[in-house]
């Protein structure tokens, strides 16, 4: 795949112009090239336009050296785009854009993290610990900063959040260090079978050379066997847990992250230490750590970085406590695996869910349900929810995401419990109300400030 100084003078063809679109249109024309950008809305075009982008003509890929394709465009199913079939057909290399900056920069240190969920913490927790270490670091990718938005110094680390979309547009991605969190059903919807999709998230591992490691969390039965499997072939792999310590090089239990990656274990309590809610991200913190250690960090400084970590937005994000009610943003909960983690958490739980449904169902949940009080749905699941937890504690459709956060918040302050918690935890894609989870999540603040607001101005709520 050519890198972009390779590209100058040759057209360059750009399919999707979302936030990564235009960080490589804008990379290209630095560069040299001649960047041509297909998209179907108008508003995309006129961006292009206003950048000095041309815009292609239906179909028409003449010329082009490469295709760069969004994340979010389809390649195979349900059947690929026609501009991805036409390149296909007249041998036009394809490429993300993760692909395309790794082959421009073969300086940087790439470390990817993939996994169902959590990877958006743990990239963003990676890159803190490598800055409070001292040594070079950025993070990009699918956590929202487009890799050509992204300035790294040369030789420095480039912590990359690699969703399965992304790692489908890889094909020679050669990290220093692979991340796989955990493997639950999720996309089913874009890839057309669960075999499809842990297809798409092993392509971290089978891109790598043979200096690469591979950092498995094992705490799921997919993800053990994968572990499995690449020991047996010979790779390095190195096995974190965030529920127990055996058998694993880092991993966290009874409140202590034990490290076996040195001359000895060492333990570390850090219990009251850190700031990250959830027995889930225990795992986020094993994987963090090991990968920093392997990049060269001290244990002294990772400990110093836990403990000022405060998490990302939209994720077991605490946004207010109004009359001993306490309210958890975390939109980015967005199937019910997420969702489990965090029901997990609380006890006294005012449940927020719903959207637009993905395949599978809801009844995984219900081992964990047991901390819900009240549920409150919205969305095209409202029903799908209440049918399947009617039986477990009251449920209630509601129509808009502000009369169940009125609603939970009455029925939390009513329930007469200590520290109950209305908890936002969809279990659902955002599409059927909002733009994304970060719309949704943003929404769910602005609703838990109308009602902070009275009490700020010594009115009751």
């Amino acid at each position: 795949m050519p890198a972009l100084e390779e590209l100058r003078g040759r057209r360059v063809g750009i399919l999707g112009f979302a936030k990564s679109g235009e960080a490589v249109g804008r990379a290209l024309r630095q560069a040299g090239a001649e960047p041509v950008v297909w998209d179907d809305r108008p508003e995309a075009c006129e961006r292009a336009r206003a950048l000095g982008l041309a815009i292609g003509s239906q179909a028409d890929l003449r010329d082009v050296a490469l295709l760069v394709v969004s994340p979010g465009v389809p390649l195979d199913f349900p059947i690929p785009h026609p501009l991805v079939a036409e390149a296909r057909a007249t041998g036009i290399p394809i490429c993300g854009d993760v692909q395309l900056f790794a082959d421009s920069r073969p300086d940087l240190q790439l470390v990817g993290v993939t996994g169902s969920n959590g990877k958006s913490t743990t990239t963003a927790l990676l890159h803190h610990l490598l800055v409070q270490a001292g040594l070079p670091a950025v993070a990009g990718g699918n956590i929202g900063t487009p890799v050509f938005d992204l300035d790294p110094p040369t030789g420095a680390i480039a912590v990359l959040e690699l969703s399965s979309f992304q790692l489908d547009l890889c094909d020679h991605l050669r990290t220093a260090i692979g991340i796989w969190l955990n493997l639950s059903p999720d996309h089913l919807d874009r890839h057309g079978s669960l075999a499809r999709y842990i297809a798409a998230k092993r392509r971290l591992f089978e891109q790598q050379d043979g200096r690469g490691v591979a950092v498995v969390a094992t705490d799921d039965g997919p993800s053990a066997a994968l572990a499995r499997e690449l020991a047996a072939r010979g790779r390095s792999v190195v096995r974190v847990s965030g529920m127990h310590a055996q058998d694993v090089a880092v991993g966290m239990v009874e409140g202590r992250l034990v490290d076996r990656l040195g001359a000895s274990e060492r333990q570390y309590p850090l219990e009251g230490r850190i700031r990250l809610r959830g027995a889930h991200n225990r795992q986020n913190i094993a994987a963090a750590f090991a990968a920093a250690r392997l990049l060269g960090a001290t244990p002294e400084s990772l400990l110093a970085g836990l403990a000022t970590f405060t998490g990302l937005p939209h994720r077991m994000e605490e946004v207010g406590r109004i009359a001993g009610v306490m309210f958890v943003n975390d939109s980015k909960a967005t199937n019910p695996d997420a969702a489990a983690r965090s029901l997990s958490a609380f006890r006294s739980i005012y449940w927020i869910a719903g959207g637009r449904p993905k395949p599978g169902g809801f009844e995984s949940l219900k081992p964990v349900v047991g901390g819900v009080r009240h549920g409150f749905f919205i969305g095209e699941a409202a029903m799908e929810l209440a049918r399947t937890f009617a039986s477990d504690f009251p449920v209630s459709c509601c129509d808009s995401l502000a009369e169940a956060v009125d609603r939970a918040f009455c029925a939390a302050r009513a329930g007469g419990e200590p520290e109950p918690v209305v908890l936002l935890a969809p279990a659902c894609a955002s599409f059927d109300q909002f733009r994304n989870f970060e719309h949704r999540g943003e929404c769910f603040r602005t609703l838990v400030g109308q009602l902070l607001r009275p009490r700020a101005e010594g009115r009751a709520p």
